[in-house]
């Protein structure tokens, strides 16, 4: 049985795991990057531990490092949480063979349902409803062309080892194919470390529904609940609830039996998600398997009381669970308060938090990775915390929401909040229900002002300051009692859409130069693609605002630019 448990994550999912830890009775280790250092889940665990980088790749990604303090540490077991290395079946042998307790899936049933093209054939062999795709990854836009021509359009090019919406394109022109397929490599790449892709017809304004699951290692598989996510921007969540409303009982039992025949067939062990699409006229079309814990995990346990982070300790000490689904009571929703700017198009938003101050009352439920103080930094995603709120049912939950989002104040930087606020006053979502996966992008009426940046002030609450202290790469707090400022100004720099100043394009944020496709003296049409740039694992590109010649263009690929910094000018 396991005493001890390495957290192979950072961020709000870090905190909860390590939460969970200490409810379960083990001992939580942490890790962090040089800018984590001071992050809540440093302090939330029972230690923790250095990885010496900045970059995802040179600290959550780097396999080497995190098994030699799993070990250095006398850890039993490795949790990934979400993103990361949660769905490398690498990494899972390899923590199996260090001697450590794997708390996810078998590596080969990550095999067979991270690769969404294998796991299409598992998904076809159970009897799950699926549109048309191809069998194979595709290696030219000559094949999606074709697939398109033979299927029609729009359709979706997809990371066949990705999640989360990033590698995710939908082209619904054949000229627009080339360079989506391009990018959705490129963030494949960057994101999972892997650059296939697969094509599938794509459902025009689907809902997005999917299945939480538990299965043991003797054979008993459950759903706990099912869980409606289609409020999206870009492709990746940004509300969720469970269960999923306005389903009829075929549905659900078609859901239930699938995803269970699904794990089944695939022999999974472990916590998972198997995610639907589910069309206009009531189709249902399988997505893909998530094998690992979800982003959107607590509405299902707030529906049904299970903690789903225990369960997976259980399961992973080879613990049996209950072979009967678990009755859902009441309702709950789930709001991702992001690091962006709905009023700018929900670009990324970076910044310290200047103030913070969180909702509470009946039904309300708050999983943060961030506080009062905390720097968010462009290296990884953007998610500061999760408001979740439960009632009795649905319309009780969203009255309780209005509440909450009111009282839920963050300062310093641009964050999901006001779009929350003004959802929960939309009738398509809270009355008639006609949201889809592209809602907010097509018929969302986006009055949302873009955030005012302005000088944030943070006051100390005591006479003492905490210091961090690192012995061998252990980290240590050390409290100095010594007199501070009362008040502390800081000033924070504004990120936004793509700024035009007379003839330059300026960049709307900071983030990495991943493409540049014009040059110096080269003519373009206004709408023509000029730069890509990439911050918090997604893509931003940025285009002409009119017609005419680049000029002073220095920026170069692999460059980080500032935001606000001109990258060139176009002039007449």
């Amino acid at each position: 049985m396991m005493k001890s448990v390495l957290i192979a994550n950072r961020g709000e999912i870090a905190v909860r795991v390590a939460r969970a830890a200490r409810d379960h009775g083990i001992r939580s280790i942490a890790i962090y990057s040089d800018e984590d250092r001071n992050s809540l889940h440093v302090a939330t665990a029972d230690e923790a531990h250095a990885l010496h980088g900045l970059s995802a790749a040179e600290t959550y990604l780097d396999q080497n490092k995190i098994i030699e303090i799993a070990q250095r540490s006398g850890a039993d077991a490795v949790h990934p949480g979400y993103g990361f290395l949660s769905e490398n079946a690498d990494f899972a042998d390899r923590v199996i063979a260090a001697g450590l307790i794997w708390i996810g899936p078998p590596p080969a049933a990550i095999r067979a349902l991270g690769d969404k093209v294998s796991a299409r054939k598992i998904a076809s062999e159970a009897g799950a409803p699926l549109v048309a795709g191809t069998i194979d990854p595709v290696d030219t836009p000559d094949e999606i062309i074709a697939f398109a021509k033979e299927h029609g359009l729009p359709v979706a090019i997809k990371a066949a080892h990705g999640g989360g919406g990033r590698g995710l394109k939908v082209a619904r022109t054949m000229e627009e194919i080339p360079e989506l397929f391009a990018s959705a490599v490129r963030e494949a790449i960057t994101g999972f470390g892997r650059g296939e892709c697969f094509v599938e017809r794509y459902l025009d304004k689907p809902r997005h529904v999917e299945t939480q699951v538990l299965v043991d290692s003797k054979g008993n598989a459950v759903v706990v609940s099912t869980r409606d996510c289609s409020l999206q921007r870009r492709h990746q969540k940004l509300v969720e609830e469970a269960p999923a409303p306005f389903l009829t009982e075929k549905q659900i039992e078609q859901l239930y039996s699938s995803s269970k025949a699904i794990m089944k067939l695939a022999g999974y062990v472990g916590a998972g998600t198997c995610e639907f699409l589910i069309g206009i006229d009531g189709t249902i079309s399988f997505l893909e398997v998530n094998t690992r814990l979800q982003v959107e995990h607590p509405v299902s346990e707030e529906v049904t009381g299970i903690d789903l982070v225990r369960q997976q300790f259980r399961i992973a000490d080879g613990e049996e669970i209950s072979p009967i689904d678990p009755i859902v009571r009441g309702h709950s929703i789930e709001f991702r308060i992001n690091g962006e700017d709905p009023g700018r198009g929900f670009l990324p938003s970076l910044g310290t938090i200047t103030k913070w101050e969180v909702p509470s009352g009946p039904g309300v439920r708050i999983d943060a990775g961030f506080d009062h103080g905390h720097t968010i930094g462009s290296h990884f995603d953007s998610l500061l915390a999760k408001l979740i709120v439960t009632g009795a049912t649905r319309e009780e939950t969203i009255q309780r929401a209005r509440r909450a989002l009111r009282e839920f104040e963050i300062g310093g930087l641009a964050t999901a909040l006001p779009f929350h606020r003004a959802i929960v006053e939309d009738p398509n979502f809270t009355d008639e229900f006609k949201v889809y996966t592209s809602y907010i992008e097509n018929e969302f009426n986006n009055e949302i002002e873009p955030f005012n940046f302005k000088a944030g002030v943070s006051d100390t609450k005591s006479n003492s300051r905490t210091v961090v202290a690192e012995v061998n790469g252990k980290r240590f707090d050390v409290v100095i009692h010594t007199p501070e400022p009362a008040v502390k100004r800081h000033r924070v720099k504004p990120s936004g859409v793509t700024k035009l100043a007379g003839d330059a394009i300026v960049s709307p944020m900071q983030g990495t130069v991943v493409k540049i496709l014009k040059s110096n003296g080269e003519s373009v049409q206004a709408g023509d693609l000029i730069v890509v740039l990439e911050a918090m694992k997604m893509e931003q590109p940025l285009v002409a605002h009119k017609a005419g010649k680049i000029a002073a263009l220095t920026v170069s690929v692999g460059e980080t630019v500032a935001s606000g910094s001109n990258l060139c000018l176009i002039e007449d």
